[in-house]
Formats: C-alpha cells, structure tokens, sequence
C-alpha cells in the first residue's frame, strides 16, 4: 500500500493540546465551509470535506487521539490515514480494511454521544459497513433525512401567549429529475470499480482504519456515465421550504421545539428527520419579563403621586387594568396584578407595574411662581 501522511493537528488548524471544544469548534467551521452542498461540483472541496471528517473522527476521540500521538511519536507519521490506495496486496477488493488494521477498526458510530455526531457521521461516512446488530447497509437504499436545526425569530406576545409562525426551512432533498440516483434520463448505471459498489473506502494500518464515502462514486456505491444536469450528479439539491408551525405558550430565547418529519427528505424511500426549531425572543418596548412574571414602568406627574389617582394600564392579553395610586406614591414604587404574567402548564405569573414620578420640564414663568409658592407653603426646601 501506498500512503500519504496526514498531520490531523495541522488538517483542522488547532495545535498539540487542544482540547476538545477548540477541536470542535474547529471542525464546525471547516466542514462548514466546505460542505458539498455549499461547494457543489467542486472536487478539492469535496474532498477536503471528507479530509476534515477523518481528522476529526479522530480527534474527538479520547481513546483514538491517544493512539494517534503515540503513533505520531514513534512513527513518525508513517501510516496511512486518508492516502491514496495503491495496490492492495494479495488482491484485496477495494473498500477492504488494510493489511494489519485491527479487525474493530473504529467506525463512526462510535461518536454516538457527541451530541448526535455519531448518528450523522454513520449515515454518511459508513455506508456499506455493518451496523451494530449485524445488517449491512445497502449503498443508495433506504436512509432517514437529517434533522434540520434552526433559529427562528419570535415576537413577544407570541411567546408569552402561543400563536402561529411561518417560517422558511433550507433542506437538502432527492433531485427530482434523477431521484436521487444522480444520473441523467436515459443514462446507464454502473457498479462503481474503485469500491466494488460498497461506497466506502477504508485506509490506515497499525491497528488503525479510517472508513469514508468512495471519491469515485461519492458514496453510492454506482456510477452513472451521464451525470444529471440539475443536481450535477450529486443527487440531491438544496432548497427551501416554507410551513406554519404553533408555537407553544411561554417560550423563552433558546427555547427547542421538535416538529417531527419537516426536516430533510430521506433517500431513497426513507422517513424524513424533523425540523428543530430554536426561538430568539424579540424584545418588547413595553413589556419584560422575569420567569412567569410579566414587568412594565409606567409614567405619573407630580400631582397624581401627591394626591392619589388611578390610571389604566394594557396587560400581555391586551385588556386593561385599573390600577389605584395612593396619595404620597414616591416614585420607583411597584404594584402587583395578579394573573396577569405568562401561563405555563397550571401555574400563572403576576404583572409588576413600576411607577415613575415625571418631573415636568418646560413649565412657564408663571407656573413655576405658582409652584414656588406650594412648595414654601408646604415648608419643602429648594
């Protein structure tokens, strides 16, 4: 076998010690950049895809880094993660583990518990590879869509109360005009030669074996000898689709809600993922809110804190309260309306009405004189 060394350091730009949120956070934004469906038709960003993946499926690793740097230490470097497939000795098909890989040479599925990266992976680098309870997988059947994670903006009443929110979802789905297949109408379909229809390759030796989708057949295991013309061959097209959802009552920033089988379309006859929808709560110019509590500030003059009055104040529901302003009200003082704060489950929050005294500033000469005098007789220094 021939190989070609990989620093994985260097490959997501993150040095020695790094640890493992600098190395995802790494990755994140290089698999990012050169996703296919950001890069379609480019074969150095596909490629430098795929070189992204390895490296972090290895470094993210706790086990798998440690073995790394030891072979880095004491081999200089000289295994084969990610090279180019020379000849394989005594005939091996291609796709075939290396000649003194370990027989449990790790899979994607063992990132199972970072966050859903497992499953992710799996589906994309190790098709064609056994699952855990024996089954192979079929390169181009069946396969689930991906969950589709986004942020959506809500505005204030409507996330205290619930509503209705359109919203618009970029997805990635089937070319319609191949089915998936990625070749053009009429065009023949063959077994792809570089992995014997496996869609995966695998390389590595020392008791290491990394497993990605065949550069030749991207994947699926076939090759077409007329590409189709809208998705290019690649089978699938980015697109965006735009559905109502209901938001629930009391969300808050950050808030998830799950909206099962509106996220991407699964392939070949596979159920769709859901679409994740992260609300970012708009602020409101009147109202905020504290847990199941609803907060306002409202203004009075001068006269209504002295002497007492009642004013009229808007709830979230967009009814009115009056509220009662006893006579000496400094200001800065807060009143309680009860129920009238956010709803969750059985429990209602209050609303909190601030009082803010307001001083006028533009009064004439004569009213000021006027003012002088109240206050000289009700013996306030000035």
């Amino acid at each position: 076998m021939t190989t070609t060394t990989k620093d994985y350091y260097r490959v997501l730009g993150v040095a020695e010690d790094a640890d493992r949120d600098a190395i995802r956070k790494a990755y994140r934004k290089l698999a990012k950049q050169y996703h296919p469906d950001a890069n379609q038709g480019d074969e150095k960003a596909a490629e430098r895809f795929k070189e992204v993946g390895e490296a972090y499926a290895v470094l993210s690793d706790e086990e798998k880094r440690k073995q790394y740097d030891q072979m880095r230490k004491f081999g200089g470097l000289g295994f084969g993660f990610g090279g180019a497939q020379g000849p394989r000795p005594g005939g091996a098909r291609p796709g075939a583990p290396p000649e003194g890989a370990a027989p449990g040479g790790f899979s994607f599925e063992d990132l199972g518990g970072l966050g859903g990266l497992g499953d992710l992976f799996s589906s994309i680098f190790d098709r064609g590879q056994p699952r855990a309870d024996g089954t192979a997988r079929r390169p181009g059947g069946p396969s689930p869509g991906e969950d589709v994670e986004l942020v959506a903006d809500v505005s204030f009443e409507t996330a205290v109360l619930g509503g209705q929110l359109r919203v618009s979802v970029p997805i990635t789905e089937d070319c319609t005009n191949c089915g998936g297949s990625g070749a053009g109408p009429g065009s023949a379909v063959h077994r792809c030669s570089e992995c014997s229809g496996t869609g995966t390759v695998s390389f590595g030796q020392g008791g290491f074996a990394v497993t990605r989708p065949c550069p030749a057949c991207m994947g699926r295991g076939r090759v077409a000898e007329t590409p189709c013309a809208p998705c290019q061959g690649t089978g699938s097209v980015r697109q965006t689709r735009r559905i109502q959802v209901r938001v629930p009552p009391a969300v808050e920033n950050g808030s998830r809600l799950r909206v099962p089988g509106q996220g991407g379309r699964g392939r070949q006859g596979g159920p769709p993922g859901d679409l994740i929808i992260v609300f970012r709560v708009s602020p409101h110019n009147f109202f905020r809110r504290e847990g199941l509590d609803i907060h306002c500030t409202v203004p009075i003059n001068v006269a209504q804190a002295a002497l007492g009055s009642r004013v009229r104040v808007r709830t979230i529901r967009g009814k009115h309260v009056v509220l009662k302003i006893p006579p000496g009200t400094q200001g800065g003082t807060r009143f309680r309306v009860r129920g009238q704060g956010v709803t969750k489950g059985n429990h209602t929050g209050d609303q909190f009405v601030e009082v803010r005294v307001r001083i006028p500033d533009d009064m004439s000469d004569e009213e000021r004189e006027r003012f002088r005098e109240w206050a000289e007789a009700a013996g306030l220094r000035y």
